[in-house]
């Protein structure tokens, strides 16, 4: 795996992160980002992680009519729109960023909502999130993906894998369902999971590159966090130019 993806991880660090990370990696890069969809978005509280970059953002949660996460929903302060769970009810080339966190593993028909996501991204729009890998099941989950097979479904959509980072690993997942999912494993979202210390651990041991410590925490993580952009110009549009 580490071979066929080692174009799309990252040598700057090797930490473990979650989704909230591309936020803020996407407003350094492009502070003027306006319109933002969260596909999948449950209670609809990343709301308050985009405006707190910036109040002016035009946020819309978008889910499928029930889901726990939807049923738990409460806030009424901001638009939330109902889909089936396929097509996305907007134009083309609408939204400058899409964030997705844990919601591909839930989705029944991913190609298909793939290449909704792609339509309705402006070119050079931004899908950020994170997906399972080996995540025990949860909350109705259908699938858990490869980092390669997640690239091979973004690229059967046309859209362009930027990098993959590793989440928290899956020891920690598998030992947290087991033991009924007690409260002091949420640590592990927000800091280094114990096998990823030990990946880290190893790392600097060996002194190995940040870039092979992030293929072997990919390789075992339950979930992993992904950076995806929609190509500015598409084949056919090049090809008229010549």
């Amino acid at each position: 795996m580490y071979e066929l993806l080692k174009k799309y991880i990252p040598d700057d660090h090797s930490r473990q992160v979650n989704s909230e990370y591309y936020i803020d990696y996407i407003f350094q890069k492009e502070p003027k980002i306006k319109k933002v969809m969260d596909l999948g978005c449950g209670e609809g509280n990343s709301v308050d992680l985009f405006h707190k970059k910036n109040p002016n953002i035009k946020w819309v949660g978008v889910d499928i009519e029930s889901s726990p996460e939807v049923k738990s929903r409460t806030r009424t302060d901001v638009e939330f729109i109902t889909y089936d769970g396929i097509h996305i009810p907007f134009d083309n080339n609408h939204f400058d960023l899409i964030y997705c966190r844990q919601v591909f593993e839930h989705v029944r028909y991913p190609q298909k909502l793939m290449k909704e996501i792609h339509r309705v991204l402006k070119p050079g729009g931004y899908l950020i999130g994170s997906t399972s890998q080996l995540e025990p099941f949860h909350s109705y989950s259908i699938w858990n993906y490869t980092p390669y097979g997640f690239y091979l479904l973004l690229k059967g959509a046309g859209l362009q894998l930027v990098e993959l980072r590793p989440g928290i690993d899956s020891f920690t997942l598998i030992c947290r369902r087991y033991l009924g999912r007690p409260g002091f494993f949420t640590k592990w979202w927000e800091k280094e999971s114990p096998f990823n210390l030990i990946s880290s651990f190893f790392g600097k041991a060996k002194r190995t590159s940040p870039k092979f410590v992030n293929g072997n925490k990919l390789l075992f993580c339950g979930q992993f966090c992904f950076l995806v952009r929609k190509p500015k110009e598409t084949a056919g549009k090049k090809k008229n130019k010549l």
